[in-house]
C-alpha cells in the first residue's frame, strides 16, 4: 500500500468547486438542494456542473466534489 492508501485521507483526490447558483430543492422531502458550482482547480477547471449538494449551500460556498464526470439531471417544473 502507498502511503495516501494508509492515511485514509480521501480529501486529496476531491475537487474544490464554488457555488454560483443553487436551482431549488429536490428529492423527495426536499432534504437535497440542486447547485450549479464553478470547478476550482484540475482538468476540469472552469468548467460548471450541475449537482445535488445535501444540507444547507448558499452561493459562495465552497463545495469539494469527488468527481466531476457526472452531472445531476434537471429540475423539471410542476405539471
Amino acid at each position: 500500500m502507498s502511503e495516501s492508501e494508509e492515511s485514509g485521507n480521501e480529501s486529496d483526490e476531491a475537487t474544490p468547486a464554488e457555488v454560483v447558483e443553487v436551482v431549488g430543492k429536490t428529492g423527495m422531502h426536499g432534504e437535497a438542494m440542486q447547485v450549479k458550482a464553478r470547478v476550482l482547480q484540475g482538468s476540469d477547471k472552469g468548467r460548471i456542473l450541475t449537482r445535488n449538494a445535501v444540507g444547507p449551500v448558499r452561493e459562495g460556498d465552497i463545495v469539494m466534489l469527488m468527481e466531476t464526470a457526472r452531472e445531476a439531471k434537471s429540475l423539471s417544473s410542476p405539471i
